[in-house]
């Protein structure tokens, strides 16, 4: 397994890149609001999927300079079509580079970073070969929905009511093949015991299935 911090051109974005051997397929993270690469759910999925024989990478959709002003503004989190841009400049990194541009891609997003992935999915039609929602805001993707063709996934807490009810009306306008998959009990983070495990698994098999690789799995 290689393991290696990058730098995406052209912005510099930070990264963490991880290519189990034979991998077939990569799932780039897109992190939601107030949050970055460094977020422990969206590791913990991350190195499951690795278990599985996928490539991950985990990335800051914004530079260190554009933090500190969204963490006095909060504009830039919301700002979907520029984390979408983000979003696939990472995603055109990867297919210049040797080890990773002959892997098929798929986008994991949490909360507003899931809006972005579908809008770069819809940017992205014949590369991208899946998404998967964690909590997310698939509705801030608006009239991108429409045009998405990845495959797509989105997991709701079923207590995280006013997100649930978004996605249920965010997967009415999709066209492409789609699933709402609910996890019982859990809230918006999934902190509840187990709940993000079940998310883990959900995305695995979704990601498995659509990126064409066997999934692997794995004790524990």
């Amino acid at each position: 397994m290689t393991e290696k911090a990058v730098k995406i051109a052209p912005n510099g974005l930070s990264g963490d890149l991880v290519i189990p051997e034979r991998a077939q397929g990569i799932v780039v993270f897109a992190h939601g609001s107030g949050s970055s690469r460094h977020s422990p759910r969206n590791r913990y999925v991350a190195g499951k999927l690795q278990q599985t024989g996928l490539a991950t990478l985990l990335l800051d959709l914004l530079t260190a300079a554009e933090e500190q002003v969204d963490l006095a503004t909060g504009h830039l989190r919301f700002d979907v079509r520029f984390l979408a841009e983000r979003l696939l400049e990472s995603t055109d990194w990867l297919q210049r580079q040797l080890e990773t541009r002959r892997l098929q891609i798929g986008y994991f997003g949490a909360s507003t970073g899931a809006g972005a992935a579908l809008v770069a999915a819809a940017d992205r039609q014949s590369l991208i070969k899946a998404v998967v929602s964690r909590g997310g805001r698939p509705d801030l993707a608006t009239s991108a929905l429409s045009l998405v063709q990845a495959p797509t996934l989105l997991i709701v807490g079923s207590e995280d009511r006013d997100v649930l009810e978004l996605n249920r009306e965010a997967l009415a306008s999709m066209r492409c093949e789609k699933m709402l998959s609910i996890v019982p009990g859990a809230t918006h983070l999934f902190e509840e015991p187990g709940a993000l495990e079940q998310v883990a698994e959900l995305a695995g098999d979704w990601f498995g299935r659509k990126l064409r690789i066997e999934v692997q799995h794995t004790d524990g």
